[in-house]
């Protein structure tokens, strides 16, 4: 079995560290004089870090190194036990129609950072509340990033497989540094500079401070949230717009490159990239689709060629802003956009979806069978750059995608049975699931009206979304609580 001690200690310590995060809202609502809610925070960073205390000194004397049941474990307890601690600042909100259950879907959207909303009225709501939110999405976007190239690595699971055949070079070949501490301090270096820097830009273009930093937040975590209920419409500047989209792109991006980047200080190994060739055609051709549909379709407007562009890349990287309600299109472009979205960003990035290069593989797999039929006897590899693909590797990610789809075909299926029409359901699960955001129908423009257990449901698609499903079904395995 794996050692529970040692796993209740890291969660308590986690616990702890997210506490702390809770008292800078805090701060921020004393300063706005929103003293309401101070205590709304104060509360919740108080019992947060006496629950992390307890937990972490009820096994201080254990200590040893990370197994790797130990690490699904930890993994699985982020975003759910942190996503549970989160919604209680949105509950003690006491605002107008929010239950509890909308409190924690928008605290698991938040960490996901998948950016659904259930929360009407943002442009009154309290700023400290809003930047909460903001933060949420910061935090989780920073924990996806370390996940993904530092953590998973080490157990063996996620996408680190994937992630060493994809490209030449010493990058894919180990870890980015020599020790994991120093690989995560790297990352959240790399994501601090590029928060920081969009920040300062949505300012120079025309945002306030406040909500420069909150787009930021959601921005470089690919999240969506918005501080305003017309998303990025409220700022009707194509500078901004062009902004944002530049941001979400290099967001979409494997972050271990972005080190690459600025420790070597050259930026080719973009380009000899596989997974981030694909990446930018993709968004490329969404966006020229997306134009030209409009256009011919005599939907012509001044903004046309910055909104096309916005919204191919928002929902094509699973970021969720909106520069327009996309659902009022011709019906073609958001059912090619929410595609373009299960498809998502790269692996190593804070996107969701299935991840680019999942998609690279199932394509070149799908390429080599049709080559094998024509020539039975050919010995066909797939290769990237001058490796050749593991054939392991070829497998795990049909095995991913079969239990994707099976997934997907069953939320699917209990959403409709909460009586919800099939453009909302299938919209609904596929934003979640694939950590967009907005979806088609019911759901365009938030989640308030769909019934409770719809929302369970659908944070349940936007946990397995964001753990690559695999580390949650793990838990109801029982080899996996076997010795």
């Amino acid at each position: 079995m794996m050692r529970l001690p040692y796993t209740t200690r890291i969660l308590g310590t986690l616990l702890m560290l997210f506490s702390l995060a809770t008292f800078i809202p805090g701060f921020l609502a004393y300063f706005l004089d929103e003293r309401d809610f101070v205590y709304n925070f104060i509360a919740t960073g108080f019992i947060t870090f006496l629950i992390g205390s307890f937990l972490f000194f009820l096994a201080a004397d254990k200590d040893g190194d990370l197994r790797t049941k130990d690490g699904f474990i930890i993994t699985i307890f982020f975003w759910t036990v942190l996503g549970f601690f989160g919604s209680i600042p949105f509950y003690l909100a006491n605002l107008e129609g929010v239950s509890y259950i909308d409190s924690l879907f928008e605290s698991i959207s938040g960490l996901t950072t998948t950016g659904a909303t259930v929360f009407v009225g943002l442009d009154d709501m309290p700023k400290s509340l809003l930047f909460y939110r903001h933060f949420l999405q910061w935090l989780g976007g920073m924990g996806i990033i370390v996940l993904a190239v530092a953590v998973l690595p080490l157990l063996g699971v996620g996408g680190m497989q994937l992630y060493k055949a994809e490209t030449p070079g010493p990058l894919k070949d180990s870890k980015l540094t020599p020790r994991i501490t120093e690989t995560a301090k790297a990352l959240w270096f790399v994501y601090l500079t590029m928060t920081i820097s969009c920040s300062i830009l949505y300012k120079y273009f025309g945002m306030n401070w406040f909500d420069a930093i909150c787009h930021a937040f959601s921005t470089i975590s690919i999240g969506g949230f918005s501080t305003h209920d017309d998303s990025f419409a409220h700022f009707d500047n194509s500078s901004l717009r062009w902004t944002a989209i530049i941001f979400m792109v290099i967001s979409g991006v494997n972050f271990a490159l972005h080190y690459l980047a600025w420790t070597k200080k050259r930026i080719l190994h973009y380009f000899y990239d596989s997974e981030v060739k694909l990446y930018l055609s993709l968004l490329a051709s969404t966006a020229l689709i997306t134009f030209l549909t409009l256009y011919y379709s005599n939907n012509i407007y001044d903004d046309m060629i910055v909104d096309s562009a916005f919204q191919a890349v928002s929902i094509g990287t699973t970021t969720g802003f909106l520069t327009s309600n996309y659902s009022n299109w011709p019906l073609f472009v958001p059912i090619m956009l929410l595609v373009a979205a299960f498809i998502g960003a790269c692996a190593g990035s804070t996107g969701g979806g299935i991840k680019v290069i999942r998609a690279l593989i199932l394509i070149r797999q799908g390429s080599s069978e049709i080559t094998k039929l024509i020539h039975p006897n050919a010995v066909v590899t797939i290769k990237f750059g001058k490796k050749t693909l593991d054939p392991r590797v070829s497998e795990s990610v049909w095995g991913f995608f079969a239990v994707y789809v099976a997934t997907f075909l069953i939320l699917l299926m209990f959403l409709l049975s909460q009586n919800n029409d099939f453009l909302t359901a299938f919209s609904a699960v596929g934003a979640t699931l694939n950590n967009l955001g907005p979806g088609l129908g019911s759901v365009s423009e938030n989640y308030k009206e769909i019934t409770d257990g719809s929302k369970i449901a659908l944070c349940l698609a936007m946990l397995l979304g964001r753990l690559e499903i695999f580390t949650l079904l793990l838990l109801f395995t029982p080899a996996f609580w076997r010795n």
